[in-house]
């Protein structure tokens, strides 16, 4: 079976196509990261209208990189949530068109499930049952991924999710958009001990996150601070410490509770080095096995959802004659496909 794979759900529009026998046959992707950065954020209407110039011309692409005619596909994938509701309608409307003339059917995917199953696009993937952090822009959470469909949270942040505190934190420091990778970046010179921030969480029990108070502290300390390039430094490699030792925290204490040997990392947060070496060292200390997806499958890319759509169409499942666009879809609302390959 072979799956065109739509991506529109924030700034990036993306398309791939996967083969079940042959694997990833191609993906392609255009970031809208430089269009935002005038205005130090996602500006919706200019997403779904950037997504509407730029999606057809990459479904082109996409297909002609994988050799692939329009009779060959077997199915359309699109991500129909969660995530900015306009820029969700112009992915499914062109995947439910394009569905609809070649006489094939489309399947709605979730963009979370899509993160969840980026390793498995991997030369190793992992067996389930696995334990996941996803940690983006969106959401910070701790799964228990037990089959496909079949997830149950175990933590996740009661306010801003962990590369949500990244870009507010880099915007405060004058950094550009986006602010994560930038922020990162200016934390390699930063000086350690120069200031204390708290590790949001850690002193209860429990697998929640929260790191508004941590962005706060942020504020508290540099309002009367010169922040000349050095603090800036500083700063930014308190907070991201902060952030790094709570997620590794609340991974071993995952881990330990459910027994799991194996922890997926998926997410945009997942290809941050200083998080990456810490679950290194996590991983050493507690005998688990760490597994990430390549980092261009970290960020949001249609490759994890045409796999995505992939396992659920090869299982029988595919919509009717509507399009999907849910802002907010809980993960845990999903189910196992009914039908066996």
């Amino acid at each position: 079976m072979r799956v065109l794979g739509i991506e529109t759900s924030c700034d990036e529009t993306a398309a791939a196509v996967y083969d079940g026998q042959a694997g990833l046959l191609s993906h392609c992707l255009h970031t809208q990261a430089q269009m935002h950065a005038e205005y130090g954020g996602v500006v919706p209407e200019l997403a779904s209208r950037d997504h509407v110039r730029r999606l057809l011309p990459l479904i082109h692409t996409a297909l002609a990189e994988a050799n692939t005619q329009p009779e060959q596909i077997d199915g359309v994938a699109y991500t129909a949530g969660p995530g900015l509701v306009g820029a969700l309608l112009v992915g499914g409307a062109v995947a439910r068109s394009l569905a609809f003339a070649w006489g094939r059917p489309a399947l709605g995917v979730h963009h979370l499930e899509g993160h969840l199953l980026a390793p498995m696009l991997e030369a190793t993937p992992p067996d389930f049952p696995f334990l996941a952090l996803l940690v983006s822009g969106g959401h910070t959470l701790l799964a228990v991924v037990r089959e496909l469909g079949d997830y149950r949270i175990i933590g996740q942040s009661l306010d801003d999710a962990a590369g949500e505190a990244f870009d507010k934190t880099a915007k405060l420091l004058g950094l550009p958009y986006p602010g994560g990778p930038a922020l990162a970046a200016l934390a390699r010179s930063g000086r350690p001990g120069k200031f204390q921030f708290p590790r949001p969480m850690l002193d209860r029990p429990g697998l929640d996150f929260s790191f508004s108070g941590l962005k706060t502290a942020v504020v508290v300390a540099t309002r009367d601070v010169q922040l000349d390039e050095q603090t800036r430094a500083d700063v930014a490699r308190e907070f991201q410490q902060a952030v790094v030792e709570t997620l590794v925290a609340k991974c071993a204490r995952a881990a330990t509770q459910t027994g799991m040997s194996t922890l997926v990392v998926a997410g945009g947060v997942g290809a941050n080095e200083s998080l990456r070496t810490e679950l290194a060292a996590l991983g050493r200390r507690a005998g688990l096995k760490i597994l990430y997806p390549r980092p261009e499958f970290c960020t949001d890319n249609a490759a994890m959802i045409a796999y995505a759509g992939y396992r659920r169409l090869a299982r029988g499942e595919h919509d009717e004659l509507k399009i999907r666009a849910t802002a907010r879809w809980p993960l845990d609302t999903l189910r196992p496909p009914l039908h066996s390959s």
